[in-house]
């Protein structure tokens, strides 16, 4: 049984979609979805430094595409689909929730709106690694923290303003190893992003979402989505609630999956799957040379 996952953001390096533009017809295809949302991504994915690719309004909308655009060129019917933050928004593409022009143009108002919301106060992330989880999340609320991603594998990321990171710094919990604060420009997964939640609402209730083709597993909770409705739903609400990425791999394992991919720009969630699933194989599709280990491990786990 494979499962198709799609990351979020963070995942992103300068010049990561370079290669897959070699691809036939791939330039047409993001060109044109840069038409559509207004965003030139093969500019942002080829030759923008890492600074403008932090840009939150960016970063977003050029991860789904690298992320549809990798899974177009796979060419795969995956068992189980399930994303990473904005990832999400991939993978409700994936399982024919929604098309890819309406997920670029849904994703182009998350960026801009949480964009907007990370601008009214100073706020950042950080990932601790190691520790017991439960001591963690105890310790982020005490120093009013909120625990934004729980990705398991002994990985939490915590958010909130920078005076709450700074202190994080200073004060770290009994048993963690490192506190690394990310290169991202907000406190995503919290209430500062409830002002984005309005925005893409009122986006979202443009759309006339399908059910998904194949099961479809929520960061919310870890569960299985039924219905399309419910799916654009959770994708609305999660930009102000926690990623529950540990959930997420706990669900995997009793659907019993036994391959992973990752899409481009792939890499964090395998990673955290090699730790935390024993037994599953694994592969991130960072470039169009690993298509071909793909596609054996494709043919190897669907449909079982």
């Amino acid at each position: 049984m494979l499962v198709l996952v799609a990351p979020g953001q963070g995942a992103q390096t300068p010049g990561f979609l370079t290669p897959w533009l070699d691809l036939p017809g791939a330039t047409d295809r993001i060109a044109a979805w840069s038409d559509a949302i207004g965003l030139d991504l093969v500019h942002y994915g080829t030759k923008a430094d890492a600074d403008e690719i932090r840009d939150t309004s960016v970063a977003q909308p050029l991860l789904v595409a690298a992320g549809l655009l990798s899974a177009a060129a796979l060419d795969a019917s995956p068992d189980v689909v399930a994303g990473h933050s904005v990832g999400e928004i991939t993978a409700a593409a994936y399982a024919g929730v929604i098309g890819d022009e309406a997920a670029l143009r849904l994703v182009r108002t998350r960026g801009l709106a949480m964009a907007e919301a990370a601008a009214v106060t100073e706020t950042g992330m950080a990932a601790l690694l190691g520790g017991d989880p439960d001591v963690s999340i105890a310790h982020l609320e005490k120093l009013g923290l909120t625990p934004a991603n729980v990705n398991g594998a002994g990985q939490i990321v915590a958010a909130g303003t920078a005076a709450q990171i700074a202190a994080l710094l200073e004060d770290m919990p009994e048993g963690v190893r490192r506190v690394v604060p990310l290169k991202v420009a907000g406190a995503f997964h919290t209430s500062h992003m409830a002002p984005a939640v309005d925005r893409l609402r009122e986006a979202a209730a443009e759309l006339r979402p399908a059910d998904p083709a194949v099961t479809y597993v929520s960061n919310a909770d870890g569960k299985a989505v039924a219905t399309g409705d419910e799916v654009i739903t959770r994708l609305v609400g999660q930009v102000a609630n926690p990623v529950r990425w540990d959930l997420c791999m706990e669900t995997f394992k009793e659907l019993g999956v036994t391959a992973l991919i990752e899409a481009c720009p792939g890499g964090t969630l395998t990673g955290l799957a090699k730790r935390a699933l024993p037994g599953v194989k694994t592969l991130a599709l960072k470039t169009p040379d690993d298509l071909d280990a793909a596609r054996a491990l494709v043919s190897e786990h669907t449909g079982a």
